[in-house]
C-alpha cells in the first residue's frame, strides 16, 4: 500500500507539474485582476503584462484554462506594411511583444476571442519567443456565409442566420454589419457540401456577378439576382462564402524576429492571412491548425494564406498541421522582386515596389545580397551585395552595391534578394479543401515536403516565382517532395495555375531552355489518387526526376482538365521519369516534351508512359495570382 500510495502521490504531482506553467519568472494573468470567461475587454490588462514580461526577460505569460476576449478599446495602436496585405493603419494589436529577448505566451488551453477590427498576436523584433496552447477566433466573423435554398432562371436564394451574420440590404446590395464596421460583399464561392471542395475559384455566379440586387424575401432569406441571370448558378443545398471587407490585419504577425516558435495552436477565423513572418529567422510550427468552427456552424477559416511567410531566412519547419477551407493557401513561401526603374550611377539604382500590396517593406540591409533578374527570361544575369538601403516613400528607394555593376544591368530588370531566404521542411501536415492550392513554395534554399496528405481542389503543389506579376521571387534548387498522399479531390476545381496536381509553373514571358529557372527537384515515392489526367506540369527546370511514384486512378469526380497528358515537361533539361507504376485504367498515361529536345527526358525501358515530341509548348498564359 505504501508503494501504491507512493506512486500515486508521484503521478498527482507530476500531472499537476505538466499542467501548471513554470513558477519562476511566471506572470498569470489573474494577478492583474483579470479573470477567465468575465467577459471583461482583456486587451489593457494584457498591456500591463507586457510591460511585466518586458522587465523579465525569460518570463512567461500564462492565461488559465477559460475564454478572454479583446476589443480595439485600449489596444496599442502602430503603423505596419504587413506584406501581401491592405496599409490600412494603424493596426490596433491585442496581444504585442516588442524588442523582447526570451518570451513565453502560455493560453493554457484557452479561447481568444476578438472584436471588431483588431491583429490578435504581434511580435515584433523579438527573439527565442514561444507561443501556445490557444484558440483565437472571432465572436461576429469578418466574413460571411448562406446557404443556397433554390435557384431560379435569373436568380438564387440564400438562408443567412442573421444571428451569426448580422445584414441588411442596402441599395439593393447584401451587405454585412458588425462591431464597428460595415461591408459589401465583394466576391461569392461555393462550397460544395457532399464532396467538400470550394468549387469554381473565384467563379462561383461567372462574369459581372456584382450586377446582381438583393432582395430580403423573408428574415434570414435573400434572393440574388441578375437581369439576364448569371453565368454560373450555384447548387441548392450547397453553402456560398460571403466575403467582405479588407485584408487588413493578419492573425498572428511576426515581424523581424529570430527564434520563435509556435506550438498547439488552432485559428478558427482572420480578416486576413492566419500567420504571416516577415523578415524573420528561424521558424518552427507544430501542431498549429487553421480551421473553421465547427461548433458554431461556420464553414469557412481565413480569409487568404494559412501560413505566409515572405522574406524569412534559416529555417521553417512545420510539422503536424492542418488546413481547411481557407480562401488561398494554407502555406505561401516567397521573397519579394523589385523593378529597377533608374540606373544613378555604377553601384546606385533606383527601384520600385511593383505590387501594391508589397510596399513599404524594409527590403534590403547592408551586407544583403541581390541578384539581377531579366524579367523576360527569369534568367539572374549577376550578383552584387548591398552596401546602402535609402527609402525615398512607400513605392521607391535607392540600392548602393558595393562594387559596380555591369553595363548590361538596365531599367525594367527585376531585383532580387537572395539573402533572406529560408530552408523549408514540411511535414506530417494535412492540407485539406481550400479555395486555391496546398503549398506554394518559391526560395533557393533546401525544401523538403514529406509524409504529408493533399486534398486541396487546385494544385496540391505549385512551384512558381514571377518578377512580372506578382513579384513573388525565389527560383528553386534543392527540392524534395517524398512520401506524400495527394487525394482524388486534389485538381478537382478550375483555379488558377491548375496545370496539375505538382505544378512547377514560374511566370517566364520567354522561357530559355538552355538556361531553366528552377533547379533540382526530385518527386518520389508518392502515392497519386487521381480522377483526372495531368499529375506533373513542369516549365524550365534543369534536373528534374518523377520516380518510384503511384498512380491510382479514381472515380470520385469526372475528369474536366483540358490537358491530356499525365506529365508535362516544358522547356526543361536532365528529366528522369523513372520506376512508376500504375493502378486502375489511370488516365493521361502520356508524357509531352514541350520546346525542348526529347533526348533531356529519360524514360523507364517498358515504362507505362508514351513519350510525345511537342515541339511547340502549350503553355498556360500568364496572369496574376
Amino acid at each position: 500500500m505504501k508503494t501504491f500510495g507512493a506512486i500515486s502521490l508521484f503521478l498527482l504531482l507530476f500531472l499537476s507539474a505538466s499542467a501548471a506553467p513554470p513558477a519562476a519568472d511566471t506572470i498569470r494573468i489573474t494577478q492583474l485582476g483579470l479573470r477567465p470567461d468575465s467577459r471583461v475587454n482583456a486587451t489593457p490588462f494584457v498591456n500591463e503584462a507586457v510591460k511585466m514580461c518586458k522587465a523579465k526577460p525569460g518570463s512567461v505569460l500564462f492565461f488559465p484554462k477559460g475564454r478572454y476576449d479583446f476589443w480595439p478599446q485600449h489596444a496599442i495602436e502602430r503603423d505596419y506594411h504587413e506584406s501581401n496585405t491592405s496599409d490600412i493603419n494603424p493596426k490596433r494589436l491585442a496581444v504585442f511583444f516588442e524588442g523582447i529577448d526570451g518570451i513565453t505566451l502560455d493560453g493554457g488551453g484557452s479561447e481568444f476571442i476578438m472584436h471588431d477590427r483588431i491583429q490578435p498576436v504581434t511580435l515584433d523584433n523579438c527573439s527565442n519567443a514561444v507561443l501556445k496552447n490557444f484558440t483565437v477566433d472571432w465572436d461576429v466573423p469578418l466574413m460571411g456565409q448562406g446557404e443556397v435554398t433554390g435557384v431560379g432562371t435569373d436568380y438564387f436564394d440564400l438562408r443567412i442566420d442573421p444571428c451569426k451574420y448580422p445584414y441588411l440590404i442596402e441599395n439593393g446590395k447584401l451587405v454585412f454589419v458588425g462591431e464597428g464596421w460595415k461591408s459589401a460583399v465583394t466576391r461569392m464561392m461555393e462550397l460544395d457540401v457532399y464532396t467538400g471542395v470550394i468549387q469554381n475559384g473565384d467563379q462561383a455566379l461567372g462574369g459581372k456577378w456584382y450586377q446582381y440586387k438583393a432582395a430580403e424575401l423573408v428574415p434570414g432569406v435573400v434572393r440574388i439576382q441578375r437581369d439576364g441571370g448569371f453565368g454560373r448558378y450555384p447548387k441548392a443545398g450547397n453553402i456560398l462564402a460571403l466575403r467582405h471587407g479588407e485584408r487588413d490585419h493578419a492573425g498572428i504577425f511576426i515581424n523581424e524576429s529570430r527564434n520563435v516558435s509556435l506550438n498547439d495552436i488552432t485559428i478558427h477565423h482572420t480578416a486576413g492571412l492566419g500567420i504571416l513572418c516577415q523578415y524573420a529567422e528561424n521558424l518552427s510550427f507544430d501542431n498549429v491548425d487553421v480551421v473553421p468552427n465547427k461548433a458554431k456552424g461556420r464553414y469557412f477559416s481565413g480569409h487568404d494564406d494559412g501560413i505566409h511567410a515572405m522574406g524569412c531566412k534559416g529555417y521553417i519547419r512545420v510539422n503536424n498541421c492542418e488546413w481547411q477551407y481557407l480562401m488561398d493557401d494554407p502555406i505561401n513561401i516567397h521573397g519579394t522582386c523589385v523593378r529597377i526603374t533608374e540606373i544613378l550611377s555604377p553601384t546606385q539604382i533606383k527601384c520600385r515596389f511593383m505590387e501594391s500590396m508589397s510596399v513599404g517593406l524594409r527590403w534590403a540591409v547592408p551586407g544583403d545580397n541581390v541578384g539581377f533578374i531579366d524579367n523576360k527570361t527569369l534568367c539572374t544575369e549577376e550578383e552584387n551585395v548591398t552596401k546602402s538601403f535609402t527609402k525615398l516613400n512607400d513605392r521607391e528607394f535607392i540600392l548602393e552595391t558595393e562594387k559596380p555593376f555591369s553595363t548590361g544591368i538596365k531599367a525594367g530588370m527585376a531585383l532580387e534578394n537572395r539573402t533572406w531566404t529560408p530552408d523549408v521542411e514540411i511535414r506530417n501536415c494535412r492540407f485539406l479543401s481550400n479555395r486555391a492550392r496546398g503549398l506554394l513554395v518559391s526560395t533557393p534554399g533546401k525544401v523538403v515536403v514529406e509524409n504529408n496528405f493533399f486534398a486541396s481542389s487546385g494544385s496540391a503543389i505549385l512551384i512558381a516565382g514571377d518578377a512580372n506579376y506578382w513579384y513573388e521571387s525565389g527560383a528553386v534548387k534543392d527540392v524534395l517532395i517524398r512520401g506524400n498522399r495527394f487525394d482524388a479531390s486534389c485538381l478537382s476545381s478550375m483555379y488558377q495555375f491548375t496545370e496539375a496536381i505538382i505544378s512547377i509553373l514560374p511566370e517566364i514571358p520567354e522561357p530559355d531552355p538552355s538556361r531553366p529557372f528552377h533547379r533540382n527537384i526530385r518527386i518520389e515515392d508518392n502515392h497519386f489518387c487521381t480522377a483526372d489526367y495531368p499529375v506533373l506540369y513542369a516549365t524550365s527546370v534543369d534536373g528534374l526526376s518523377f520516380c518510384g511514384n503511384t498512380i491510382e486512378r479514381s472515380y470520385e469526380f469526372r475528369p474536366w482538365h483540358p490537358r491530356k497528358a499525365g506529365i508535362t515537361v516544358d522547356a526543361s533539361k536532365n528529366v528522369k521519369i523513372l520506376d512508376n507504376k500504375f493502378v486502375g485504367e489511370v488516365l493521361g498515361k502520356t508524357i509531352s516534351v514541350e520546346n525542348m529536345d526529347k533526348r533531356e527526358v529519360k524514360v523507364s525501358p517498358g515504362s507505362p508512359y508514351k513519350v510525345v515530341w511537342n515541339k511547340a509548348a502549350t503553355r498556360p498564359g500568364l496572369k496574376k495570382r
